[in-house]
C-alpha cells in the first residue's frame, strides 16, 4: 500500500539539451532565428529592436515609442488594427525595457501570412497621433503617481537609482515634468534611428513552415537600410551612491527593503554556481531567508533574493515588505543569514534539495517552444556561450558546499551591500 508520509524517489535530471535554431541573415542585415515544433497550430513572431531605455535620446522616449505603434500607422487607425488583431485571433503588444523594444504576434499558424503585412505595417509605418501621445503620456504619468505611493515601488527605485546612478539608463529615475514634455517629433526621430528593419533580431517559432519562414524574410528583410545613426551610449561606470538609504513615505505602516549589489555576468565561468548560492539564501520557498524571516520571525509573507542580468550589468537584490516596526530586525536577520553563508558549510541534505529544486525547475521551464526560445534569445542578447544552458544541469550537480563558502565570502558580505528601506520614517 502507498505509504503518503513518505516522499517519493527523486531522480536526477542527467541532462537537458536546448534545440537548436536556424539563423539566416536577410538582404537587408537584420537575422531571422527559426525554431520550429509543431505541437500545436501555433507561431510566435517576436520583432526585437535596439529601442530601449539603453538608447533613448531623452527620458521617456523609448517608452512612448514602444506603446505609439499600436496607435495608428499611414494605412490603419488604433481602432482598425485592433478589429483586424481580433478578427484573427490573435495578439500583438510591443513592450519595452531596459536595453531593446519587442514587438510580439502570437496567432494561429494558418492565419500568419494575412497579418504579417500589418507587422509590417506597425513596424514601418507609425504616425504617433498627437491626441493619442498626449493621453499615453497622462495615463502613464497618473499611473506612476499612483506607484510612487508604494513603498515597494520607492524602495526598488531608489535602490536602482543608488546602484547605477542618476544618469545611468538602469538608475535615471521616473520625471513626470520631463516625460510631459515629450513631443511628437521626438518618437519619430527615435523611430527613424532605432526602428529600421535591417537593425533587428527576428524570431519565428512555434508550427513554422517553410512558406512561412520566406514570408517572413520577404517582408522584413527586403527593407531599406536606414541612413539615421543608431543612437546609444558607451558602458557606463556604475555609481557610488549611498551603502544606507531612506525614503520616507508618511503614514505607511509598511517598510519595503531592497539589499544587494552589483553582480557578475551571466558569463562569469562561475554563474551557474552562484545561481545555487542565490536559490539557498532566497531562490524558493524553503530557502534560509523564507524560513527565518516568514516561518520564524513572522517579518514578512514573502522574501526573495534574485539576479538581474540586462546587456550591459548584472545585479543581485534581496527584497520583501515587513512591518513597519521590523524593519531594523529585518534587516539584522538578512545580514545574519550572509554570515551564515560566510562562514558554515552548506549541509548536504539542503544542498542536494536546492540542485533538485533548479534542475527539475529548469527542465520545466524548457517544456514550449516558446520557453525554449526565450532561453534561446538569453544566449543572443547576453553573448552567453551557445553550451550556457546545455552545461547549466552539470554544473549545478557538480557544485560544492566547499565553492559555494568561497563565493559566500566573495560576493556576499553585509559590507558590500547597499540598502533602501522605504517606510514611515528612520
Amino acid at each position: 500500500m502507498l505509504d503518503r508520509q513518505v516522499a517519493p524517489p527523486v531522480q536526477p535530471l542527467a541532462s537537458v539539451t536546448l534545440p537548436a535554431a536556424d539563423v539566416f541573415s536577410l538582404p537587408n542585415g537584420a537575422r531571422l532565428h527559426v525554431m520550429r515544433n509543431d505541437a500545436q497550430p501555433v507561431v510566435r513572431l517576436q520583432v526585437v529592436v535596439p529601442a530601449g531605455k539603453w538608447y533613448e535620446p531623452a527620458p521617456g522616449v523609448s517608452l512612448l515609442t514602444a506603446r505609439m505603434l499600436l496607435e495608428g500607422t499611414t494605412t490603419r487607425t488604433a481602432r482598425q488594427i485592433a478589429d483586424e488583431v481580433a478578427f484573427y485571433g490573435a495578439s500583438l503588444e510591443c513592450e519595452q525595457s531596459f536595453d531593446r523594444a519587442t514587438l510580439t504576434l502570437y496567432c494561429l499558424t494558418r492565419h500568419l501570412p494575412r497579418l504579417l503585412p500589418l507587422v509590417q505595417d506597425v513596424l514601418t509605418n507609425p504616425t504617433f497621433p498627437a491626441t493619442e501621445l498626449e493621453l499615453l503620456k497622462n495615463r502613464t504619468i497618473q499611473n506612476v503617481r499612483v506607484e510612487r505611493q508604494k513603498t515597494s515601488y520607492l524602495a526598488a527605485e531608489r535602490f536602482s537609482h543608488n546602484l547605477y546612478g542618476a544618469t545611468h539608463p538602469y538608475g535615471s529615475t521616473f520625471n513626470e515634468q520631463l516625460f510631459a514634455t515629450v513631443a511628437q517629433d521626438a518618437l519619430q526621430a527615435f523611430h527613424r534611428a532605432n526602428y529600421s528593419l535591417d537593425k533587428t533580431e527576428v524570431f519565428l517559432c512555434g508550427d513554422v513552415a517553410p512558406a512561412d519562414q520566406n514570408l517572413v524574410s520577404d517582408l522584413l528583410g527586403n527593407a531599406q537600410p536606414s541612413a539615421v545613426p543608431l543612437s546609444a551610449r558607451e558602458t557606463l561606470p556604475l555609481a557610488n551612491q549611498p551603502a544606507h538609504d531612506y525614503v520616507t513615505v508618511p503614514d505607511s505602516i509598511q517598510a519595503a527593503l531592497r539589499i544587494g549589489r552589483p553582480w557578475p555576468a551571466l558569463t562569469h565561468p562561475d554563474t551557474h554556481k552562484l545561481q545555487v548560492l542565490v536559490k539557498v539564501l532566497g531562490g524558493y520557498f524553503g530557502s534560509r531567508l523564507m524560513k527565518n524571516i516568514r516561518e520564524d520571525k513572522g517579518f514578512t509573507y514573502g522574501i526573495y533574493s534574485s539576479i538581474g542580468p540586462r546587456e550591459h550589468a548584472t545585479s543581485f537584490v534581496i527584497g520583501t515588505d515587513v512591518n513597519a516596526n521590523s524593519a531594523n530586525a529585518a534587516i539584522r536577520e538578512v545580514h545574519h543569514e550572509l554570515q551564515v553563508l560566510q562562514n558554515e558549510l552548506i549541509p548536504a541534505d539542503e544542498l542536494q534539495t536546492v540542485k533538485n529544486y533548479m534542475t527539475g525547475k529548469f527542465a520545466n521551464e524548457l517544456s514550449t517552444v516558446f520557453e525554449q526560445c526565450d532561453k534561446y534569445k538569453n544566449i543572443v542578447f547576453l553573448n552567453l556561450p551557445a553550451t550556457y544552458y546545455s552545461n547549466f544541469i552539470e554544473q549545478v550537480n557538480q557544485v560544492t558546499a566547499e565553492k559555494l563558502l568561497t563565493l559566500s565570502q566573495h560576493y556576499l558580505s553585509p559590507a558590500d551591500m547597499i540598502e533602501v528601506v522605504a517606510g514611515p520614517g528612520k
